[in-house]
């Protein structure tokens, strides 16, 4: 049944609905999903029966990485499942308090999917950035976004969740940014402290939580939080904080890619120290928008793909080189079977993607799996070089 299954999946999508979708713009089709995830958010018999779905097309798959045992080698990336941007913390949890649904996709897209990394949350709500933000590539099945950190703040965040907490999904990831143009040392550690401590406080314990170093979409210096002195204070003073509160929830970081080899280095020897237990490679790659030059958006998808390879590899080394406790978790253009499996072959022991949302359909989690299942089946039954 599944052969037929992902076959009418795949001709349904790639020849009919993905052509209707790309007929209007990106960022028309994304208010689109946004609105689709906040309609199915509101049925909690439609987003089991997508449970059902997912858990009957797919076989788990546990893999241990970063400190936790997923159930699956690929996450949906933090990008998406955000929430709503605020102008004002005390209006948003307002509309919190009233019910609002103010982070689509909460609900529905962890039961389509399976693992979801929510957020990136800064400490205080951000409206992101105004006029066209989202774009598309579609010969090199690549997006664009310059979205600017769009999200309710993490103490709202934190009080939406908690109102649903016997409706989260088993496992997901919280994700947390440093304030784009926060300058002062002291005011930047604090600042993400209080983001952490607010899901502490609700009782939000994700299966991992993650601190976001690269926000190319923001005009911050994507590179700036990437120094050995600012990754080792605010690391080790997440880490500090999560023993403090006796919270056993891991810490990953996710970075960016086209660091200098050195750099890598630097970054993976600071994780080790301070207790990181996991390193996402990477983030979106900062280049010009499509339609203004000087503005510069971050790239996600198959323009992303190499580059994140690269860094994954690096890092990778680096691991096996000094025997560091950090595991890699591959980030970047993870459209189909190959392409996760090349993070994989690289020392990765999961992937997380989104582009594959756009590219491969609701279904891109199960349709990956599949097609990294039958690369491992076709693998063991090639035969072996004599000798060998």
């Amino acid at each position: 049944m599944s052969d037929y299954f992902f076959a009418a999946y795949q001709i349904l999508y790639e020849q009919i609905i993905r052509p209707l979708i790309f007929r209007s713009s990106a960022q028309d089709a994304h208010r689109r999903m946004l609105r689709l995830l906040t309609w199915l958010d509101r049925s909690p018999l439609l987003c089991g029966l997508l449970v059902r779905l997912r858990r009957l097309i797919t076989k788990s798959h546990y893999v241990r990485t970063g400190g936790v045992t997923l159930r699956s080698p690929l996450i949906l990336a933090a990008g998406l499942v955000k929430g709503e941007g605020f102008a004002d913390e005390t209006d948003a949890l307002v509309a919190v308090a009233g019910g609002r649904n103010i982070m689509p996709g909460w609900r529905s897209m962890p039961a389509l999917a399976g693992l979801v990394e929510f957020g990136s949350f800064t400490r205080h709500p951000r409206l992101g950035n105004p006029g066209e933000v989202v774009w598309r590539d579609e010969a090199a099945r690549s997006t664009q976004n310059r979205i600017g950190l769009k999200n309710p703040g993490a103490r709202v965040a934190a009080a939406f969740l908690a109102r649903h907490r016997h409706d989260l999904p088993a496992q997901f990831g919280i994700n947390v940014a440093a304030s784009p143009g926060v300058t002062d040392p002291e005011q930047e550690t604090a600042e993400v402290l209080e983001a952490f401590g607010a899901f502490i406080e609700q009782g939000i314990r994700p299966a991992w939580f993650t601190l976001n170093l690269s926000c190319p979409n923001t005009e911050d210096d994507p590179t700036g939080r990437q120094t050995e002195d600012q990754t080792r204070r605010l690391c080790g003073a997440v880490v500090t904080l999560l023993r403090a509160k006796q919270v056993n929830t891991p810490l990953w970081v996710k970075i960016s890619p086209g660091l200098a080899a050195e750099q890598y280095g630097i970054l993976m020897r600071v994780f080790h120290e301070v207790g990181v237990r996991g390193v996402i490679a990477t983030n979106t790659l900062s280049r010009p928008t499509p339609t203004d030059s000087v503005l510069t958006a971050g790239v996600g998808g198959g323009r992303l793909h190499q580059h994140a390879l690269e860094a994954a590899r690096c890092l990778a080394q680096e691991k096996a080189h000094y025997g560091y406790a950090v595991d890699i978790i591959g980030c970047g253009g993870a459209l189909d079977g190959d392409t996760a499996q090349a993070f994989l072959s690289s020392g990765a022991a999961a992937v997380q993607y989104w582009s594959a949302l756009i590219y491969r359909g609701p279904l891109a989690a199960a349709v990956i799996e599949r097609e990294l299942e039958r690369g491992r089946t076709a693998c063991a039954g090639r035969p072996h070089p004599a000798g060998s």
